[in-house]
């Protein structure tokens, strides 16, 4: 069978994790992380959202409630990332984290993009990201190419005393 590539303009959209205690979850989300609390169904599901859009995150304790982690070595989720529009909205997210109480597992300047990696209170994986712009991607020919260097924290975070442009 033929590949058949997916239109360019595709995105993946909400991701929907199950949760051991919502209102634990909700806090991470909404106060560390910094998205709005949409909705909220009981102790059951909440629906959160950056900028108004109708969900990025759904959380549910529907078959989850009091539930613990996976165990090391199953299947299931490495991680999601959440990308930011600019540098300056990195810097400021992990700011938050840390200044809550918050510890990141790791990072790396990957080249196409610089990530920081922790894990939520059920240790599901999240990958902080942003992206340089596409003409600054290493590449081999056609292909591009990923690096792993260590993140230029110093830099990062003398992003929070330039100014927010318009």
């Amino acid at each position: 069978m033929a590949h058949v590539p997916c239109p360019p303009e595709t995105r993946i959209g909400h991701i929907h994790l199950k949760v051991a205690d919502l209102d634990r979850a909700i806090h991470f989300y909404s106060d560390l992380m910094g998205f709005d609390l949409l909705t909220r169904m009981g102790d059951q599901a909440a629906f959160l959202s950056a900028g108004g859009y109708h969900h990025h995150l759904g959380l549910n304790t529907w078959e989850s409630a009091g539930g613990s982690p996976p165990p090391q070595g199953t299947t299931g989720l490495y991680h999601f990332a959440i990308n930011y529009p600019a540098r300056r909205d990195l810097a400021v997210a992990l700011k938050r984290l840390l200044d809550g109480g918050w510890t990141i597992d790791g990072s790396s300047d990957h080249l196409t993009h610089e990530a920081i990696y922790l894990h939520d209170p059920d240790m599901n994986g999240i990958e902080l990201a942003w992206d340089r712009d596409p003409s600054e991607w290493p590449r081999d020919g056609d292909r591009v190419t990923f690096g792993n260097r260590p993140l230029d924290f110093t830099g990062l975070m003398a992003q929070l005393e330039q100014p927010v442009e318009a």
